[in-house]
């Protein structure tokens, strides 16, 4: 929606509340946002409230501590959303974020499960590493078993959009959560590229495992997409 008709359908609103339901809106420790505390003054103004210079002073205040509020919040979540890689040759050696994307995404998600936690390990959280490779072990159960349900539901005739490549559910899914889970743990470290070493000798694991079962369940989408 466009700007300004949210803004029109916000005043509209507004318009339905009271004088002091209103002046809630222009408290000092209002929670609500810039747009509505601006608009309900204008409201009011409408109404024939008088406003002194005072509090004309503190009403702008508000309205510039909440924006410098929601821009500092705004800054905050694009830098935790950035991929910290440096050249700085004091900071640690991780696996990057694009390459366990990629491990989740088309080799599995328990591969790219192991890399975040040989990257946590090399941090000393061994416990969250410890969860997360529990974690792609269950999953990897949950798609064994469900990835052939799903196609028996498919081939009766009860399929619905989520289960037509169930294949590919399970490869989105995990490339999410495992970008869920990098933002929650290693949040905004700069890192250097490890070595590729250790990813190699996962993906063809991965590719070994998925080769030798050729036809039968890979968590591999690739290989899916192959063996078809």
């Amino acid at each position: 929606m466009p700007i300004f008709l949210s803004a029109m359908v916000q005043k509209k609103v507004l318009q339905k509340l009271t004088n002091p339901e209103l002046e809630q809106y222009l408290r000092q420790d209002s929670r609500f946002t810039p747009e509505a505390i601006k608009l309900a003054a204008e409201i009011l103004e409408e109404r024939d409230r008088i406003f002194t210079d005072d509090e004309k002073f503190r009403i702008r205040e508000i309205i510039r501590t909440k924006n410098e509020d929601e821009e500092r919040k705004r800054l905050e979540h694009e830098e935790l959303q950035k991929d910290h890689i440096t050249d700085d040759p004091a900071a640690i050696r991780l696996h990057s974020r694009e390459l366990i994307m990629f491990f989740g995404l088309c080799l599995g998600f328990l591969s790219g499960a192991v890399l975040l936690s040989l990257n946590l390990f090399k941090l000393k959280k061994y416990r969250e590493g410890t969860c997360i490779i529990f974690l792609g072990i269950t999953y990897s159960i949950l798609q064994y078993f469900v990835v052939p349900l799903l196609h028996e539901t498919k081939n009766t005739g009860r399929a619905a959009a989520l289960n037509r490549n169930p294949e590919l559910l399970f490869a989105v899914m995990g490339f999410l959560l495992l970008y869920f889970l990098w933002l929650e743990t290693i949040k905004k470290l700069p890192y250097r590229k490890n070595s590729l070493l250790v990813p190699i000798m996962i993906g063809l694991l991965s590719i070994f495992f998925s080769y030798i079962n050729y036809y039968g369940y890979s968590p591999s989408y690739i290989f899916v997409i192959l063996a078809r």
